[in-house]
């Protein structure tokens, strides 16, 4: 019995393709590639010792099957479907090579068969295959979102995904704006659908927490999802309640990873996270900026809930939403007041990881409550091409070790006598775990404490120095700093300080509907507050972060058995719904 190695995965483009450019086929390989490959640094699996052949539907090339279980050739063919052509998934036609054969039995009690089809010469080297097919399916064409969807095809005794059938909409090897990295994020996120993120296969997976091996000595969860008490549905599993727990700093007992509501089914199953409460994951259900999704634990922990995989957690990415916010973190109920990562209604603020600019919106997924988006165009404040003519007046600084910043900062020499709050760009070191300074322009070095507001000399207004979101987590940094995923799964997550389809994210508007906020500091709230440093320094500070809380409502804070032979099963007729 061999122990758990990284899973092999084979891509299989096939032939019924529509013909690519040489552009869109070196775009598609290149990024399928490299998602392959970071799943498979996550995942290990007790591989296939042969070539990986997979069955074919005896439902669909038998029209009569013996089912006396008293004869010899009980749950057998015994007369050929004679308009049997092959077998598919997702409409991907499976070539001959990769199947097993199969025959027809005449008689119930004579071994004597006849060949139908030959067997196969399998995939080598393989514990999974996956089908890549792009087209501009009538799916792609009638719902504009959607990127890709996905779905398993046949899956081992054991219940684990052999193959499955990825449907890449040809436009967006094309789409405006799409990236690389877009891709392959968009790929590893179908691939962890079909290998087991799926509310098609959320009822076969196993309970291996008394096994020395993925797969060995495992049984049946039972039912995985449950509704709690405020009608949110959730996972409930070992390992996603322990790191759900860890992440949100709760000791609730049953404290599941809550799953979408908007994209469930009649049976209310999502194959998605819950947006409100683990935004920025992979498993939700919009594709957002490449820099701000992140291949968390808790979705590194479902699938190793399975009971399929061996996961290395240790390569997971940090989730910077909701950490240590408490085990009731973004209900519909407190999402407007309970902490600093909503915003409400409308204003213009800074994202949570402080890569961009934002303004206070919602989408579909979000139920009402509302968080900074980016901004639509040069929000990002790591590009120093992002630079633009009338900074001056606010002190900004565009660059690499740029990020933002809650700010009303105003030259005392503006004819402007006050400055709307919103987001700005300045430079930023880090000088110790959630320890920093800041330098605006003209400015020297500055020590901005977390989760406190500092002034700057020149300047009117304030400065607010978020708490736990910059210099805390060591895989967090803008594409600039990023040479490959590969090296982000290293590092995994933050250090806590001694003292089924995924979408394009819509809801960011044009420029040039953008709104200011319509909060402002007033030159007698300024004047007060300059009244009150002469008195107290603390006084001050309190009077800062008061007009911080009223302005934005969004204040940061911070046995050994043999080991069982790998016999495909073909899955129920589906068609997983992606996003």
């Amino acid at each position: 019995m061999t122990d758990p190695q990284p899973i092999r995965i084979k891509s299989w483009v096939p032939s019924e393709s529509p013909a690519l450019t040489e552009w869109e086929l070196d775009r598609l390989m290149t990024a399928v590639d490299e998602a392959v490959s970071e799943v498979s640094s996550l995942l290990s699996v007790r591989r296939v010792q042969d070539s990986l052949l997979l069955n074919r539907d005896i439902n669909k090339y038998c029209k009569f099957i013996w089912r006396n279980s008293s004869t010899v050739n009980h749950m057998k063919c015994g007369r050929a479907n004679e308009n049997y052509i092959f077998e598919s998934c997702l409409g991907v036609i499976i070539p001959d090579e990769h199947l097993n054969g199969c025959a027809v039995y005449p008689h119930p009690e004579h071994p004597v068969r006849t060949v139908l089809r030959p067997e196969g010469t399998g995939v080598p080297d393989t514990d999974f295959l996956l089908y890549v097919f792009t087209h501009s399916t009538d799916k792609c064409q009638a719902e504009s979102s959607i990127l890709a969807y996905a779905a398993h095809c046949q899956t081992d005794s054991e219940g684990r995904p052999l193959a499955g059938a990825m449907i890449i909409c040809r436009e967006t090897l094309s789409m405006e704006r799409y990236t690389h990295e877009h891709f392959v994020q968009t790929v590893i996120h179908e691939l962890f659908h079909v290998l087991g993120f799926s509310k098609e296969l959320f009822s076969r997976w196993k309970d291996c927490s008394l096994s020395s091996q993925a797969g060995i000595d495992c049984w049946s969860h039972g039912q995985v999802t449950s509704t709690d008490e405020m009608g949110q549905v959730r996972l409930y599993s070992p390992t996603v309640i322990r790191e759900m727990q860890k992440h949100l700093n709760s000791t609730h007992p049953d404290l599941g990873a809550p799953l979408e509501n908007k994209d469930a089914g009649s049976d209310g199953l999502s194959s998605h996270w819950e947006a409100r409460v683990l935004q920025g994951s992979i498993m939700a259900a919009l594709l957002v900026e490449p820099s701000l999704i992140r291949i968390d634990p808790i979705t590194i922990a479902a699938l190793q809930d399975t009971g399929w995989y061996s996961v290395n957690l240790s390569r997971a990415q940090s989730l910077v939403w909701g950490e240590g916010e408490g085990h009731q973190f973004g209900s519909v109920s407190t999402c407007r007041n309970s902490s600093a990562f909503f915003c409400k209604d409308s204003g213009l603020g800074c994202h949570y990881l402080h890569f961009h600019k934002g303004e206070c919106l919602t989408d579909q997924y979000l139920d009402g409550c509302h968080i900074f988006k980016p901004l639509a165009n040069a929000s990002e404040c790591w590009k120093e091409e992002n630079k633009r003519s009338g900074m001056k007046g606010s002190g900004e600084i565009y660059g690499s070790d740029s990020r933002c910043f809650i700010s009303n900062l105003s030259r005392l020499n503006n004819v402007t006598a006050s400055a709307p709050v919103a987001g700005h760009c300045y430079r930023h070191r880090c000088t110790g775990i959630n320890k920093y300074q800041i330098q605006v322009m003209d400015s020297d070095w500055l020590d901005c404490p977390a989760g406190k507001s500092i002034e700057v000399s020149g300047y009117q207004g304030f400065i607010f120095c978020p708490d736990n979101r910059i210099c805390k987590c060591s895989d967090l940094a803008p594409p600039t700093s990023i040479q490959k995923a590969d090296d982000l799964l290293n590092a995994g997550t933050c250090i806590e300080s001694s003292d089924d389809v995924m979408e394009k994210d819509r809801s960011t508007p044009h420029p040039s509907f953008m709104h200011r906020s319509s909060v402002t500091v007033s030159e007698a709230e300024v004047i007060v507050a300059a009244v009150l440093s002469i008195i107290s320094a603390f006084s001050l500070l309190s009077a800062g972060l008061l007009i911080y809380r009223k302005c934005l409502s969004a204040r940061v804070r911070v046995h050994a058995a043999s080991e069982p032979s790998y016999r495909p099963q073909t899955p129920p007729t589906q068609c997983i719904r992606r996003n």
